[in-house]
């Protein structure tokens, strides 16, 4: 495989992404000193930052890869909201399609953190349904934007915060098949069953387990194999790939499965690791339609962000440089 060229091709790739999007706030600072109005740390503040998070970090990974990139949300018509537009449209993720809704809150979860360490989240979101004025106004951006721009590939990213609900998913992926666009999902388990038909199916292990009840105690090939035929009978879809955390990630397309082991990393922050995952996934199967391929290169970029703390994106050099030392 010519990485050089591969990695290449991805600036010609136009790829959608449909889904939950978040404000991901950190604060950074230290403690030294307990309160004394409560037994808590005091944490002392360095510096804030502000992230994109959920579905627009999927969109953050394709963009870094070279991916033309649109979004579809639906964000709550707030100052978080119009902050995370303007952070989208500034990392040159296409924004023009985003429903803005007075109904709703933007998602914006802000963690405190000391010394690496996560002390405290505090989430202010809305995680209904979107309501029909809403699911209508996304849906016809969606179908419009499928017949004039025909993207390669559009990327379902399932937060559980409402916007992906199950007519929006059926008529989506029908939508995707009559103009011949590639599909792909990163569930959750509240609509974990209603992709049906999609090409790639990308849940974690835990999310398999709970999905269909089962124990799952040991993963071997011939059980993760067994796990496929569960899902499909349900979902009718093409691609299975599951993430099996530190044990690497499992494949299987029609008779071609296997599992593949995770490279040694020192893991600081699993944080958006299955965003960046599911992003290089359906990027390099839209580039070259290779299962095992894409499973070898997602594995290697899931484990690099993992590095580092928080919401991260990948970094196209460091991925090339990583998949010419491993793959080759």
């Amino acid at each position: 495989m010519n990485f050089d060229q591969l990695f290449g091709s991805f600036n010609d790739i136009r790829v959608a992404v449909v889904g939950d999007v978040m404000l991901d706030t950190y604060w950074w600072g230290h403690v030294e000193r307990i309160s004394p109005e409560a037994p808590v740390p005091v944490v002392a503040l360095d510096n804030r930052e502000l992230r994109i998070g959920g579905a627009g970090n999927v969109a953050l990974n394709l963009v870094a890869l070279g991916a033309n990139v649109d979004i579809f949300t639906v964000m709550g018509d707030d100052e978080d909201g119009k902050m995370l537009d303007r952070l989208l449209a500034e990392a040159g993720i296409g924004t023009s399609h985003v429903v803005f809704s007075a109904d709703r809150k933007t998602t914006n979860k802000t963690r405190i953190i000391s010394r690496n360490q996560q002390m405290m989240r505090l989430d202010s979101e809305t995680t209904r349904d979107l309501d029909h004025h809403a699911e209508t106004q996304l849906l016809q951006r969606i179908s419009s934007y499928l017949k004039e721009t025909k993207p390669a590939v559009l990327i379902f990213e399932d937060y559980n915060k409402g916007v992906l609900t199950e007519n929006l998913i059926t008529e989506v992926i029908s939508d995707c098949r009559k103009q011949g666009v590639l599909t792909a999902v990163d569930p959750k388990k509240k609509n974990f069953f209603s992709y049906k038909g999609v090409d790639i199916f990308k849940p974690n292990l835990k999310e398999v387990r709970e999905g269909l009840n089962i124990q799952l105690d040991h993963v071997t090939l011939d059980s993760m194999r067994s796990v496929h035929d569960q899902l499909q009978d349900k979902l009718d879809h093409r691609i299975s790939f599951i993430t099996l955390s530190e044990k690497g990630v499992f494949y299987q397309d029609n008779g071609q499965a296997a599992i593949i082991p995770s490279h040694l990393r020192n893991i600081a922050d699993v944080s958006g690791a299955g965003d960046t995952v599911i992003a290089v996934a359906a990027l390099v199967f839209a580039a070259t339609g290779k299962v095992e391929l894409f499973s070898e290169i997602a594995n290697i970029a899931g484990g690099l962000v993992c590095e580092e703390v928080g919401t991260a994106a990948i970094r196209k050099e460091v991925l090339l440089s990583e998949c010419k030392m491993l793959l080759s």
